[in-house]
This record gives C-alpha cells, sequence and structure tokens, in this order.
C-alpha cells in the first residue's frame, strides 16, 4: 500500500531523505502547474515550486500529522507567489501571450461531434475566460485557481487563504459575479450564447 503524504512527511522527519524524495516527487508537477496559473510566467513558478520544497525542508520540524498535508504545502507555495506578485519589482501584464497559455481545459465540456468551426470557437471561448481569470485581483484569482482547477474544497481552500470559510464563499461569489459580468459584456465567440456552467450555477446564497 502505497505511504500517505502525512506518512512520508513523518519518516521524513525522522531523517528519511527517500521520504522526503517521494513527496518532491508527488507534488512538483502539481505545485508547478498551481504557481504557473498564478503568477504567468514559467521560469518564476519553477523557482516557486524549488523555494517551496525548500521551506518544507526547512520547516519539518514544524509539521504536525493531524495536518493536511497538501493544503500545508500550498499554503507555503501560495504565500511564496502572493510575495512575489506583490513585490513592485516585478512587472507583469495579465493579459500576457503566456498567460493564453497555461490554464487547463478542465471547464470544458467535450463535444462528440467535432468540426474545425467548433474547434476554433472552443479556443476563442476559453481564451476569454482565462484573459477574464488572470485579470482578476490576486486574492479572488488564487480562489478560482484552488477551487476550478486544483479541485480543493472549500475547507482546504479557506486553510490555504488563511480565512474562515464564510469568508472563502463570499470571495468566490464575488469572483464569479465579476466574470460573469466581464464574460457576459465582453466580445464572444458565434453561438457561444451561454456562460460555463460553474459560473451560472454560482450564487451569493
Amino acid at each position: 500500500m502505497e505511504a500517505t503524504d502525512a506518512e512520508l512527511m513523518c519518516r521524513f522527519q525522522r531523517g528519511d531523505l527517500v521520504a522526503y524524495e517521494d513527496l518532491v516527487g508527488r507534488y512538483t508537477i502539481r505545485l508547478h502547474r498551481f504557481l504557473q496559473r498564478l503568477v504567468l510566467n514559467a521560469a518564476v513558478a519553477e523557482e516557486l515550486t524549488q523555494d517551496t520544497f525548500l521551506r518544507v525542508f526547512l520547516a519539518r520540524e514544524r509539521y504536525q500529522a493531524s495536518a493536511t498535508f497538501s493544503t500545508w504545502i500550498y499554503r507555503i507555495a501560495t504565500n511564496l507567489a502572493l510575495n512575489w506578485l506583490r513585490d513592485s519589482r516585478h512587472v507583469r501584464q495579465a493579459a500576457s501571450l503566456e498567460a493564453l497559455t497555461i490554464f487547463g481545459t478542465r471547464m470544458q465540456i467535450p463535444c462528440p461531434v467535432r468540426t474545425a468551426e467548433q474547434d476554433l470557437l472552443e479556443l476563442a471561448e476559453r481564451d476569454r475566460i482565462r484573459l477574464a481569470i488572470t485579470a482578476l485581483p490576486e486574492r479572488q484569482r488564487l480562489a478560482v485557481i484552488l477551487h476550478k482547477y486544483e479541485g480543493m474544497d472549500y475547507e482546504n481552500i479557506a486553510r490555504t487563504l488563511g480565512c474562515s470559510v464564510p469568508a472563502l464563499k463570499s470571495l468566490l461569489c464575488r469572483a464569479y459575479a465579476v466574470l460573469r459580468g466581464r464574460l457576459i459584456a465582453a466580445p464572444e465567440p458565434q453561438n457561444q450564447n451561454s456562460l460555463p456552467l460553474y459560473m451560472v450555477a454560482t450564487n451569493c446564497s
């Protein structure tokens, strides 16, 4: 049976470096993908991923087995990314070409019959959504990425962001409301007359 994250971390705390390497292998791709979506820069995301694992190494004694490891490491990565984003020395463009290539396509529902025109329309719709997400304030963008791309539940996202679950739901509600408004107002591809289901279904109740 494969060891859990918590078991590997506890073994690492006892000096098992192989357990640490297993955790690095288990989370490197996930963290890099998450950070790349957040900072919109592949090279920076790679550096932040390495910094995250360095922090894990240095802070191993502070990890408690009762905590969810994934939430703990995502919080470390999130804090590093937010610090980078807030550094005024970095010049970023929310609508950069790179931003159009780093978001996944999990939200898209495939059409059983494909045509060249449908493929082009779908690509245009994805780009509208990606640009709208990258233009959100950083905490709203982070919440949406964790919720819809990383598949985290409300409780783990709240822990990652250091807020309560009600505060998180309010944050997501505002983010999705902004996205709905921008996507409705922005020019949309022909025949794309509906918003993504998760935006339509999300409300502030």
